[in-house]
């Protein structure tokens, strides 16, 4: 290789001699950046960040890649790839280090105010378009918006919907409504603490509520990678030991007082509290509830309709 990236942090102590080193060509970035990342990732997981990487900074498919791949980079592109394998190489995830994550075919902009969107919360949008895409009009309660991928991705799909969506996080929210305008989808939005039952006055009636709210248990933090534990934002993942369901509860709750006749609740879940969850909802008289499996055939999503207690 004509030139490599170095950067602070890399085994040996090895530090840049330099901001850029000229005339790298987008092979030997590849190379460079896929080999320093196999320092911690597995080799495909390095692989994926490494394509992702590329493409955003030169704005090329892989295949365009392979095409051009003897050009040589900007000095402005080298800078920008330096950088990112700094923060890279501190368990910083790429979406946050690009500042985008792809969700339901869209890009979103993310940082770390919003948890980074899962394939796992897609398969939930999409259960959620495929039983209601023919409604004649729909009215949605999104409850902890983040980046703004649920609602963002109903109201693209279900144009008919007037679709609302609440956060405790300003910093979540304001990530949501930038998504938003960008996307340009129409997203009532609503600073909203949903454990906060006295003002669940300001919540419309609805059709739908859907949520991915907290539901990992404190306790299980000592088995979650450093990407995650150490970035992205602990108020939309944890809940109590002693507690884990208190966000469903909240939920239940609300659909009781917010919830339209023959209205449903869709809601993401741990995948080892399906039961659990289940056994919550049908206590609070939804008499058609079902747990539903996703592509890892885990316990992930929950639908609860049939709502018998006023």
């Amino acid at each position: 290789m004509r030139a490599n990236i170095t950067v602070s942090g890399l085994p040996g102590g090895r530090k840049p001699q330099q901001p850029y080193l000229c005339s790298m060509t987008i092979q030997e970035a590849r190379q460079a950046l896929q080999t320093q990342l196999s320092t911690i990732y597995d080799d495909r997981e390095a692989g994926n960040i490494t394509n992702w990487v590329l493409e955003s900074l030169t704005g090329l498919s892989r295949s365009a890649r392979l095409v051009k791949d003897k050009e040589p980079l900007t000095v402005e592109q080298e800078q920008c790839l330096a950088s990112y394998i700094t923060d890279l190489l501190r368990h910083r995830p790429v979406q946050y280090v690009l500042g985008e994550a792809w969700f339901h075919g869209l890009r979103f902009y993310v940082n770390e105010n919003v948890l980074i969107p899962r394939p796992e919360t897609e398969e939930l949008v999409e259960w959620i378009i495929e039983e209601h895409k023919e409604a004649a009009a729909l009215t949605i309660l999104d409850i902890g918006t983040g980046s703004g991928c649920i609602p963002v991705a109903l109201k693209i799909a279900l144009p008919q919907a007037t679709v609302y969506s609440c956060d405790v996080s300003e910093g979540a929210l304001e990530v949501a409504r930038k998504n938003a305008k960008d996307l340009g989808a129409d997203i009532h939005f609503l600073h909203q603490d949903i454990l906060d039952q006295q003002a669940w006055g300001r919540l419309p009636q609805v059709d739908l509520i859907v949520s991915n709210p907290p539901y990992i248990p404190e306790k299980d933090k000592s088995s979650m990678h450093a990407n995650v534990l150490e970035h992205e934002p602990h108020l939309a993942l944890f809940v109590s030991n002693d507690d884990p369901l208190t966000f469903y509860e909240a939920i239940a709750n609300l659909a009781i007082e917010k919830l339209n006749t023959n209205g449903a609740v869709y809601a993401e879940i741990h995948e080892d509290l399906g039961s659990a969850t289940l056994a919550l909802f049908q206590a609070k008289g939804f008499g058609r509830a079902a747990v539903r499996k996703d592509m890892q055939n885990k316990e992930r999503m929950i639908k609860a309709a049939g709502l018998t207690s006023r």
